[in-house]
């Protein structure tokens, strides 16, 4: 991006970068000063010489992606975007790791301008990376034309050793390599020492031969502080245009600490004051003052506004000539970049009557999807190898996959040509590498991604989860097989605590159908949402809803009035997902001895918590004190809704291998047992003893 300068200023430059990085770690007495030491020669030489940007303008769309996988080094990313001009002051790099600072201790999406991804758990922003340059092939696939390239940029990153340690790293860097994605140029930061000490205790492996394995073209870099080698190595990436690129730059960690460099003592705490000064010396530093930049490091770093302004307008001068050749192409990648729906999204989505054959609600996610993608140009995902399972595959919509060199495509396993301009991404059987590549595909924008895997497996996806929902990120985790009722295959399969664990994600909404109709109104929330929505679809089929006696029927509020009491309402039965139909099967029952019940779905307790307090008071009114909820999965949680005198009907212990509805049977999941329950809370103990049998022991709580 810029001109090379002479080597004494290209020396203060880097010098800049360590100093600043270590004064901000000291003045906070906390962080992580070594891997900004030890990386900042690579960095600048990325960041000044080959990384695509503008200060003034982070959000433009065709500009370089950079993420810094070890998001322990924050102070290096900080530190280079307060010196190339970012709104990013002084002022805030004093306040490192503070309150309602712009720079937290590891970098957080939306916090500092030009952070592109939040980082920290290691391994996440490698995979996170892998997303983005997904989300790039696809765009340019599906929007260049000959002789106009408005999507051409890449991704770089740069990963530690403990990143490569991490499972998650393995999965996406398997990916990657067979996607063949070239525009993805990883450096890392070999400096052969984790937090505990030296790597040579856990980690002797030969990287590069694992990568190369992977598909992946490596480079070694020596000496991590040459820049001309670092900038040979580079440009060998960027040639390498069918493979990804990992560039093995051998560091010094605390680079210039007489006596921390090449130790862990730098790389999760302070170096000292003393220590501090004597780096400052060993390096040349004029000053042992706090915060002091040269003017001449500043004054060629901020080339990098003049240049980002160029580089943009460049930019928008080839697009504007796009669009006057491509009008249509070009109004719907505007559209799509922005953000914003195209009109009649939602036309299509299947309804269903009551009289309408049971299905599964995962089949009925799958014809709502499909609905959408054939109107929503840029809803592209996949699954974990379990598309026939998730129906969750995009018909007639392509595979995104590599073409041979010099071939035209060949079919792929969902129809159409296999190439990036495909919308069906077969993650494969890489559940952490998925939800780390779909976060990647959110925070890269133009895409909305969405991922698809059994319920139970949502805990190999926690942590990108948990991200997706700390950076609110627009991704749709889909689950299906959700409950005991899923059968033959056992509780290693049959999820239980899961509810309840993405229940606690803050920033999450988990929405869990009732039936079919429910399914298309939570896939159109999802669609609408501004942050992460998780589905959890059903395997077994379940019947249509009787909506026709519902107040306010419908998703978006979480819970519903799906059926009134004839007279006054004595007890409430609340369900979600499969169990709702118990419930009104149960208020039936009930009516025959003569109990009012009301029939609650509540599909999401975080949306029905957002809605005001009369909403939920009219749903759940405070006197009505006798209810019951039914869940197949863990009893955690709902005491919140059913208060000291209610019942809980719910599955506290491992699944069993059986029939579904065998499974159901023996853990009290009945409309039976529910108006037993609710019988038992109106004082009709002895009725629902005689009558319909008494609870197995553990099922009420």
């Amino acid at each position: 991006m810029s001109l090379k300068p002479d080597r004494a200023l290209e020396d203060l430059c880097i010098n800049t970068v360590r100093i600043l990085s270590a004064d901000a770690v000291q003045y906070a007495n906390a962080g992580h000063p070594g891997m900004p030491m030890g990386a900042a020669a690579m960095a600048y030489t990325l960041w000044t010489r080959f990384l695509k940007y503008n200060p003034k303008n982070p959000q433009w769309v065709d500009r370089d992606r950079f993420v810094l996988s070890a998001g322990h080094g924050s102070m290096l990313l900080y530190s280079l975007l307060h010196l190339t001009g970012y709104d990013l002051p002084l002022e805030e790099i004093k306040h490192f790791r503070k309150w309602g600072s712009k720079t937290p201790g590891h970098p957080e999406r939306g916090d500092t301008p030009g952070v592109e991804v939040s980082t920290g758990p290691l391994g996440q922003g490698f995979g996170n990376g892998v997303g983005m340059a997904i989300a790039e092939a696809w765009l340019a696939a599906r929007y260049n034309r000959p002789g106009h390239k408005i999507v051409d940029h890449y991704t770089y990153a740069i990963c530690g050793d403990g990143d490569l340690m991490e499972g998650v790293t393995q999965e996406a860097a398997s990916l990657a390599g067979h996607l063949r994605l070239g525009k993805l140029i990883y450096l890392y930061d070999q400096n052969h020492i984790s937090l505990a000490g030296s790597i040579d205790l856990d980690f002797t492996e030969d990287v590069a031969a694992r990568f190369e394995a992977y598909g992946w073209h490596t480079r070694m870099v020596p000496d991590g502080n040459d820049t001309e080698d670092v900038a040979r190595a580079i440009q060998e990436a960027q040639a390498e245009d069918r493979r990804p690129s990992l560039i093995l730059a051998r560091t010094h960690i605390g680079y210039g600490s007489p006596k921390k460099q090449d130790t862990f003592a730098s790389h999760g705490n302070p170096l000292g004051e003393d220590e501090l000064q004597a780096t400052k010396k060993a390096l040349g530093w004029p000053t042992m003052d706090k915060f002091y930049l040269p003017q001449e490091a500043v004054d060629y770093f901020r080339q990098a506004i003049p240049n980002g302004s160029t580089a943009e307008n460049e930019w928008r001068g080839r697009f504007d000539r796009y669009e006057r050749d491509f009008p249509s192409e070009a109004a719907e990648f505007r559209q799509i970049t922005s953000g914003k729906l195209p009109e009649n999204w939602a036309a299509d989505l299947p309804k269903w009557k009551p009289t309408d054959k049971p299905i599964a609600t995962r089949a009925a996610g799958g014809e709502a999807l499909n609905a959408l993608a054939k109107r929503i140009p840029n809803i592209i995902g996949g699954s974990a190898d379990l598309n026939p399972s998730t129906d969750t595959a995009l018909k007639g919509m392509g595979d995104f996959q590599p073409v041979e060199f010099g071939g035209s495509g060949t079919q792929g396993a969902v129809g159409g040509e296999w190439s990036y301009a495909g919308r069906n991404t077969a993650f494969g059987v890489r559940e952490h590498a998925m939800g780390a590549a779909v976060n990647g595909m959110a925070a890269h924008g133009g895409v909305l991604p969405f991922s698809a895997t059994f319920f139970t497996f949502s805990d190999y996806m926690k942590p990108a989860i948990r991200l997706g929902a700390l950076s609110h990120l627009k991704v749709v985790y889909v689950f299906t097989h959700d409950s005991i009722g899923l059968g033959e295959d056992g509780p290693t399969h049959q999820p239980v605590e899961q509810l309840a664990a993405l229940r606690a994600v803050p920033g999450l909404v988990l929405i869990r159908p009732a039936d079919p109709n429910e399914t298309s109104e939570a896939w159109a929330f999802a669609i609408q949402s501004n942050g992460p929505t998780a589905l959890v679809f059903t395997r077994q089929a379940v019947p249509h809803l009787d909506r026709s006696r519902a107040k306010d029927p419908g998703v978006a509020k979480g819970a519903y009035i799906l059926s009134e009491a004839e007279g006054q309402t004595e007890v409430i039965l609340i369900g979600t997902g499969s169990e709702v139909s118990l419930c009104a099967k149960a208020q039936g029952i009930l009516a025959k001895y003569g109990v009012n019940a009301r029939v609650v779905s509540m599909p999401s307790w975080e949306l029905f918590s957002a809605q005001s307090a009369a909403y939920r008071e009219s749903v759940l009114p405070a006197k009505i004190t006798k209810r019951v909820a039914v869940e197949a999965g863990a009893s955690l949680g709902w005491h919140r809704w059913i208060g000291e005198e209610g019942t809980i009907i719910a599955v506290d212990r491992y699944g069993a291998s059986a029939a579904g509805a065998e499974i159901f049977q023996h853990y009290g999941l009945t409309a039976e047992n529910v108006a037993a329950a609710a019988l038992r809370l109106v004082g009709r103990t002895d009725e629902a003893d005689q009558e319909l049998g008494v609870a197995k022991p553990g099922v009420l709580a």
